[in-house]
């Protein structure tokens, strides 16, 4: 497990906890979008329907695999 220390929306610091292969993903992901680990967690925080930000993260990983396979399949 990777604890990771953040700063959301430039004022509030936290903490999450992901399964390193989450954090790899996650990491790939944000340079892929080209943002920063804190600036994709302020939005999947802004924006999440799960309690837990790190379940949210997790989805948010999920989801955006699932996008990225339907879009390879529809080549």
């Amino acid at each position: 497990m990777k604890k990771i220390s953040v700063i959301i929306a430039g004022r509030h610091q936290t903490s999450i906890t992901l399964e390193e292969e989450f954090y790899e993903i996650f990491k790939k992901i944000a340079q892929k979008e080209q943002k920063s680990l804190s600036g994709l967690i302020t939005e999947i925080d802004s924006t999440r329907e799960q309690e837990n930000l790190s379940s949210a993260i997790r989805v948010y990983i999920l989801k955006y695999l699932q996008n990225e396979l339907t879009k390879q399949s529809n080549e």
